[in-house]
């Protein structure tokens, strides 16, 4: 690439998401026109051969590579010191384009006024819409009653935040907080909020740039024509433990004591362990049907054993657990791959 700054930068970062990684970069390539832009990858210790795969495939990616998982908040901003786009793409790398998404993104950005960010409709990997690829700011009552079954009965409450997803004719629309699958910034606004916030080691700290974005006055849009396939979960879905689900509350935790108070933390994680003590029997039952312990409800109840026990202080190692801490064992900014 010559000197010149290009117009995007895509950063991606990647743990344990070789085969997803390879597929996001096709739909990149094969569904974005006119635009010069940047790959960049960072890899979070995971080791997976995705270095050698981009290497091979795709040598114009420019990699990085961290000797210790320094969590999504402290990689994401690796990848934006190494960038030099006059706007910036925050991508999963287990996530698929559908037609020219990133085109619209971008044009989108250059034409809302007061943008801070701006964020694509979500698909499933079976197609159908993911609702939470916009959301409200956490609060006690909308952690407590985050449930589907209710998000789709009252899905235009203001209490989640989704009512823009579900508009007749789907038209770009404010909301409260954009998920950080995709979301794209210009770049000197990323830089006058700070970033994301490493306190976070993963989760969270897209909910909390959109809030950084609301305190400037700047805000945030669902661009509904914008359309990007996320798989979720790639990375971590063969896992056997509760590690996802005891850091999703401890990281809400760390956004209520940071952005509400520590009241509203300590309220948060009382009402949490009182859903759990509710819910964890529910789990129980169904798991003990005619057909036997199934796999959904096997992690059911696992997970709110897992919540349970980090309401009551047992999973000590969530708080521990900060982007920042490791950041010095991040890798200095390297040329391309090519």
């Amino acid at each position: 690439m010559n000197g010149r700054e290009p117009e995007l930068s895509i950063l991606i970062v990647n743990w344990k998401s070789k085969d997803y990684l390879r597929k996001c970069i096709q739909s990149i390539l094969a569904n974005t026109r006119d635009i010069s832009m940047e790959i960049l990858v960072v890899d979070n210790a995971s080791y997976d051969g995705c270095e050698s795969m981009l290497q091979r495939e795709f040598p114009t990616v420019r990699f990085i590579q961290c000797e210790n998982n320094v969590g999504f908040a402290r990689a994401n901003n690796l990848a934006f010191e190494c960038s030099r786009g006059r706007a910036v793409l925050f991508l999963n790398p287990d996530t698929e384009l559908v037609g020219p998404a990133i085109n619209l993104l971008l044009k989108s950005l250059g034409e809302l006024r007061d943008v801070g960010a701006v964020g694509a409709r979500l698909l499933n990997s079976d197609g159908s819409l993911q609702t939470s690829c916009v959301q409200a700011f956490p609060t006690v009552v909308n952690q407590v009653l985050d449930a589907e079954v209710l998000r789709q009965a009252f899905s235009r409450l203001r209490l989640w935040g989704t009512a823009a997803l579900f508009n007749e004719a789907p038209v770009t629309a404010r909301v409260e907080a954009i998920a950080g699958a995709c979301v794209m910034m210009k770049r000197e606004v990323f830089e006058r909020v700070g970033g994301f916030d490493q306190n976070y080691f993963m989760y969270c700290e897209d909910i909390d740039l959109s809030y950084k974005l609301q305190q400037a006055g700047l805000h945030r849009y669902y661009v509904p024509a914008a359309t990007i396939i996320h798989h979720g979960g790639g990375s971590s879905r063969s896992a056997r433990s509760n590690f996802s689900s005891v850091m999703m509350r401890e990281s809400v935790y760390r956004f209520m004591e940071i952005r509400r108070g520590p009241f509203s933390a300590g309220m948060y994680r009382v009402a949490l362990g009182a859903a759990a003590v509710f819910r964890l029997p529910l789990a129980v039952l169904c798991s003990l049907g005619k057909d036997g312990e199934t796999i959904a409800t096997r992690d059911s109840v696992w997970k709110w054993v897992g919540i349970l026990r980090w309401s009551v202080g047992m999973e000590r190692w969530a708080r521990r657990r900060r982007g920042g801490t490791t950041a010095k064992q991040a890798p200095d900014c390297p040329g391309s791959l090519s």
